[in-house]
């Protein structure tokens, strides 16, 4: 076994969850993440911690959905599970990335739907989500098998503390700004981040951040006005989406669009009320993903992109007591800065090309 598997592992239970003796932990493991599941397993034992495993398969997903018929309930069973964990790990590693692509969008919004408790549940755990190198992967990102894996590795392991340290600068700068601005070739979007908390995404629950690899600092933004465009391509429940755009009236988006499969951005915007408002705004700062995989785990930390989820806020990013912006969806979209772009904090260029202000060649 490839020795990176063992470290990927240890980042995963230390650095990330941060797992002790006595914890009850749910491991998700994907179809072809075995041996990354091993090795997960091994750490996990010689921390002393209680071990569940649950299989991960688009297929099964997707065979499970078109014979159901839609009426969906809530499968208490699985919500038990995750109301009685401390943590849940999430190794994704599946055959093929597409296996859902024809499961209809009303059938995938009444699953989602009905499964709101139970991902309310799992994201009050201890949750980490991470990605074992797969061929499948690989194809997707157009890469060979071999350096794919390397690529993965780059990203995972990483000096977490020190990057978490840089991160914490523009935590800081967001944290005391109102309104922030994205300008880059025809997008020109404002977002009220006033009251909000933004999140040091270094890789550890510790940061309240809950991927694996990560490297992005992000907040919950409101009041959204203006138009964006995402040149970043991505596959979105299982379909390739280019070029879409969105555009915003008193924080809702009012038009959208893309140049291929529009309908499946449609499909996402139309879940629920709040599926058409943004629950993210994220800037990428991990300079070990070098280039767009098409997964969205490593793309919406690229250095030099900016990314806006529709729908559901993260709480962490909320005053105490304030619910944000709720939605069974949370989907990302990625535009790239590293040409013919600024990022402003009330009214100052924190980030221009791609190039924070603190950064060597940043220019004025």
């Amino acid at each position: 076994m490839d020795e990176r598997v063992r470290e990927h592992a240890e980042t995963l239970v230390d650095w990330s969850a941060r797992i002790e003796a006595g914890d009850d932990v749910v491991v998700s493991v994907g179809v072809d993440a075995h041996d990354l599941a091993v090795a997960v397993a091994e750490v996990l034992g010689e921390r002393g911690a209680n071990l569940v495993t649950t299989y991960d398969s688009g297929e099964l997903t997707r065979a499970h959905l078109l014979a159901h018929g839609g009426a969906f309930e809530t499968p208490e069973h699985e919500l038990a599970l995750y109301e009685n964990a401390d943590a849940v790990l999430r190794l994704s590693g599946g055959r093929n990335t597409s296996a859902t692509a024809d499961v209809p969008g009303a059938t995938r919004a009444a699953h989602d739907e009905a499964r709101k408790p139970v991902r309310e549940a799992y994201m009050d755990t201890d949750w980490v989500g991470t990605l074992h190198p797969t061929r499948s992967f690989a194809q997707q990102a157009g890469m060979s098998y071999e350096a794919y894996r390397d690529f993965v590795y780059d990203a995972v392991l990483r000096d977490w503390e020190s990057l978490a340290e840089e991160m914490g600068g523009l935590k800081a700068i967001l944290d005391g700004g109102s309104e922030v601005r994205l300008v880059t070739g025809e997008t020109d979007l404002t977002m009220s981040i006033e009251g909000r908390t933004a999140v040091n995404s270094a890789a550890s629950v510790a940061y309240d951040s809950h991927n694996l690899p990560s490297g992005e600092v992000f907040t919950a933004p409101h009041a959204t006005e203006g138009e964006v465009r995402f040149d970043v391509p991505m596959t979105l429940r299982g379909e390739r989406v280019r070029d879409p755009w969105l555009r915003f009236e008193d924080g809702a988006v009012v038009a959208h669009g893309a140049t291929e499969n529009e309908g499946v951005l449609t499909d996402i915007l139309d879940t629920d009320a709040g599926a058409r408002r943004l629950g993210e705004l994220g800037i990428g700062m991990n300079r070990g993903i070098d280039r767009a995989t098409d997964t969205i785990l490593f793309d919406e930390k690229m250095a030099e992109t900016v990314h806006l989820a529709v729908g559901r806020a993260y709480d962490a990013c909320l005053p105490a007591g304030e619910a944000g912006n709720d939605s069974a969806v949370h989907v990302d979209l990625i535009t790239d800065t590293s040409e013919d772009s600024r990022l402003e904090v009330d009214e100052e260029v924190i980030q221009r090309n791609g190039t924070f202000r603190w950064e060597e060649g940043f220019e004025e």
